[in-house]
């Protein structure tokens, strides 16, 4: 029996790809990036002063790029290439990487979820990223360790964007999505968010190629991690990152991912559910969860 192993990317030109370096040096792309032009400077015995001078950066910012307190720009990305030719165009290509940046491996993921004509999607605890509204993704991406402004918007765009090329396409595929019922009571931003959140699950529920039900808190053999599943591929997703998997490793997911919506509530209950959590935010103005604890506790 062969075994499938997560695919590792690698970029065209010989270099990794911007995921496999975020997994490498164990931090942020904008790190990376801040690294480079330090030891390219300094490989030159320039100060920040000259470095300044040479290339036009402010010497503050220069600074910050270089400890990874503020991302790069793409003047800066330019200047850098034109003060280190020998790098070949290596810092404005890594500046537009960074600007679609994904969490370690997921870029390669595109490829298939793209292109895919069934798609299963299971995450435990939260609203999937694929039906994030944009306020609830700006506030689950705003908790990030490290995460500037910057980075958030960066993110955030790349997650509304691949919304939008996947289920919003012109030939979508038939989508089958497993709300875990914790994430209707886990408060994400504010109240008001998560009411707009649940009504967005209502709206994106009534297109024809899309089935959305909710999993009730109940055992079920799925709580270690979040996948996705692409025709015969799959993402797979646990705290410390995740990995591509094809070929037979996929083969019995599909399987549990049913045995997930045998346990879950029937679409009809699904949207009732999901139509009293929004009435429910909307009145207590606060989590359920919080109110319902308070309430025992009174």
């Amino acid at each position: 029996m062969t075994t499938i192993q997560p695919r590792v990317m690698t970029g065209s030109n010989g270099c990794e790809n911007m995921t496999g370096m975020a997994e490498k040096t164990g931090s942020n792309p904008a790190t990376h990036f801040g690294r480079q032009m330090r030891k390219e400077r300094l490989a030159r015995g320039w100060s920040l002063r000259e470095f300044s001078a040479k290339t036009g950066i402010n010497i503050g910012n220069a600074s910050r790029i270089e400890n990874g307190h503020r991302p790069p720009t793409a003047a800066v990305a330019e200047a850098c290439d034109h003060a280190f030719p020998e790098r070949r165009g290596w810092f404005l290509e890594f500046w537009e990487e960074l600007r679609t940046w994904a969490p370690p491996g997921f870029r390669d993921w595109s490829e298939y979820e793209e292109k895919t004509t069934t798609l299963r999607d299971w995450y435990p605890g939260i609203v999937t990223g694929m039906l994030q509204t944009e306020a609830y993704a700006h506030a689950q991406l705003r908790t990030y360790p490290g995460a500037t402004p910057e980075i958030v918007s960066t993110r955030l765009r790349a997650r509304m964007e691949r919304q939008q090329r996947v289920l919003f396409r012109e030939d979508p595929p038939q989508a089958f999505f497993i709300v875990d019922e914790v994430a209707t009571y886990r408060r994400v931003g504010s109240p008001e968010i998560m009411a707009a959140q649940l009504r967005h699950l209502l709206e994106v529920s009534a297109m024809p190629n899309v089935t959305i039900q909710v999993m009730p808190a109940v055992e079920h053999p799925a709580n270690a991690s979040g996948f996705v599943i692409a025709d015969d591929s799959a993402w797979c997703e646990n705290v410390k990152g995740g990995f591509v998997y094809t070929g037979e490793t996929v083969a019995p997911l599909p399987a549990l991912f049913d045995t997930l919506r045998g346990e879950c509530m029937k679409v009809s209950e699904s949207s009732a559910l999901l139509e009293r959590m929004i009435g429910t935010w909307n009145r207590l103005g606060g989590s359920p969860a919080t109110a319902t604890q308070t309430a025992a506790s009174a």
